[in-house]
């Protein structure tokens, strides 16, 4: 008997993330910001590699638009280190959505990073990954609400 409630699981394909991509450069060349296509093959396949090794499932388009958004405005990036920036980001997003239990909500998180980011970490991508979100995640862990573990993160 066949199972008509069956689905399979794949990853968003390749070129519709590519297309993606081309879509933020539109948005994100005002300042001054663009990939170039081996950059986004980068991304893309750095996007993958972050969700296999973070055991996450995604679906829809994925998290790298929102970044781009949040992020396209930070006086700390430039073109010279916009691809390592997002590629850095994206990774840290995953691992943190999960080291949090998924106690804070997609924009919440993208919210707190560029806080951080922009904040006290002055650009760190260390500070932001080693520091405060390690320290965000333990309280939120604890249970604290999200207001009390962003004041305890930063």
């Amino acid at each position: 008997m066949e199972n008509k409630y069956a689905f399979t699981l794949t990853p968003a394909p390749h070129e519709t993330a590519l297309e993606l991509l081309r879509e933020c450069n539109l948005f994100t060349q005002v300042y001054g910001l663009s990939l170039t296509q081996a950059q986004m093959e980068n991304l893309v396949q750095g996007h993958d590699r972050a969700l296999e090794e973070t055991g996450r499932v995604e679906f829809g388009e994925g998290i790298i638009k929102k970044l781009i958004t949040a992020f396209r405005t930070s006086p700390f990036i430039t073109q010279e280190n916009y691809e390592e920036t997002l590629f850095e980001l994206q990774y840290a997003f995953y691992y943190f959505k999960g080291e949090a239990n998924e106690r804070i909500g997609d924009d919440e998180l993208i919210g707190y990073m560029l806080s951080v980011f922009n904040g006290r970490a002055q650009g760190s991508l260390e500070y932001l990954t080693q520091t405060a979100l390690p320290r965000l995640c333990r309280e939120l862990r604890r249970g604290k609400d999200l207001h009390d573990a962003e004041a305890a993160g930063r």
